[in-house]
């Protein structure tokens, strides 16, 4: 009887001691949990969001909290620390706005804002889109041109551009340009249509370049302050009260079927000639952020950048950073679904993006002009 209940003891100890191990094995060590908080562009939001769950299973000591707002919004908020919270890692929706954010930060701290040099994500471009019979009467060739969507602001209604007068006012939807990544480019491209050249500061001084901004911004009601937002409401909307909308591609595609359902007719995409590509870039930021959140911050990037995830990009309309990633083979891929006017490969010219005093002058006109 003695020998039996020692057996037992020991199968008890032997068996508690194999369950230790295992729960130390697989539950997350405390003294190592790391907790970051990555504040990405809006234009992110649903793609990040569907890998979050993937990511904490694969990555159980790190505390990952996702924070969204607009890509202008989002660099002046951690440069003048005015967030409720501390980010960890910042992607705004171009690197251009990661080198503007740097350019001041070293003004007012002299030191580097960044851990390490930052990374590209993912990629998309400007794109127009206007709802199928609204658009062929505004570009009956079938391409978009700044100079006809300036005529439709002047003259404010359809039947004087070549449209239904039932169709009523002409109704133009961007984003706003202080806030916004694809409100500032819109105006670039359109400021470049319009004065011919490579933008200048002081070129955006001229007469012709105020006029523009001053019209666009008369006629643009209440701009949202991020592209998803505006396509969102652009759909909910329809054809009586938004007409044409500059956003990016990766939107557009990705709530394709979404217009179709609501409005009953999908909407038209347009590939503007010259655009602009803009990549979503991720940094670590310095402040507030030791080693430790750092390396988890690391091994966050390095799992946006493998094929898996890229190809969830890829699902929600953008274009991968990872060459191994191929459009067109990604399962539910929009590239795959015929979508009016879209293109694996555009034809349209890619121009650079514009430069920090560039876009600080647009931002200045929008702010001056009424």
């Amino acid at each position: 009887m003695k020998n039996k209940d020692q057996l037992t003891r020991r199968s008890l100890l032997s068996g508690a001691i194999i369950f230790t191990a295992l729960v130390l094995a697989y539950a997350p060590i405390p003294g190592l949990r790391q907790a970051i908080v990555v504040v990405s562009g809006t234009e992110l939001q649903e793609p990040l969001q569907a890998m979050e769950a993937k990511f904490k299973q694969a990555h159980p000591n790190i505390d990952l909290t996702l924070k969204f707002q607009g890509s202008q919004e989002l660099v002046n908020k951690y440069l003048n620390d005015q967030n409720d919270f501390k980010p960890t890692v910042l992607i705004p929706a171009n690197g251009a706005l990661l080198k503007e954010l740097e350019t001041r930060w070293k003004t007012q701290n002299n030191s580097n804002p960044f851990h390490e040099a930052p990374r590209p994500v993912a990629k998309t471009m400007l794109v127009a889109i206007s709802w199928a019979e609204r658009g062929k009467a505004l570009f009956p060739n079938g391409r978009f041109r700044w100079d006809r969507l300036e005529q439709a602001m002047q003259s404010g209604s359809w039947d004087k551009i070549g449209g239904q007068k039932d169709w009523g006012s002409f109704d133009f939807v961007m984003t706003d340009p202080t806030r916004s990544n694809s409100g500032q480019l819109t105006l670039s491209l359109w400021l470049q249509s319009k004065l011919g050249g490579t933008l200048t500061p002081t070129g955006l001084n001229s007469a012709n370049a105020q006029s523009l901004v001053s019209l666009v911004k008369r006629s643009v009601y209440q701009p949202p302050r991020s592209s998803d937002t505006l396509l969102q409401e652009f759909i909910v909307r329809g054809q009586n009260d938004a007409d044409l909308a500059t956003v990016y591609e990766s939107n557009v595609l990705y709530r394709w079927q979404q217009s179709a359902t609501t409005q009953g007719k999908p909407y038209q995409i347009y590939y503007p000639n010259p655009t602009m590509e803009t990549t979503s870039t991720a940094a670590i930021v310095q402040r507030d952020v030791d080693s430790g959140k750092a390396n988890a911050a690391k091994q966050f990037l390095d799992f946006l950048t493998q094929p898996e995830q890229q190809a969830v990009f890829v699902q929600y309309g953008f274009r991968p950073v990872n060459a191994s990633v191929d459009l067109q083979s990604v399962p539910n891929s929009p590239w795959r679904q015929n979508i009016p006017g879209s293109e694996v490969k555009p034809t349209t010219q890619i121009i650079p993006l514009p430069d920090a005093p560039v876009i600080e002058e647009i931002q200045r006109l929008w702010e001056r002009s009424n």
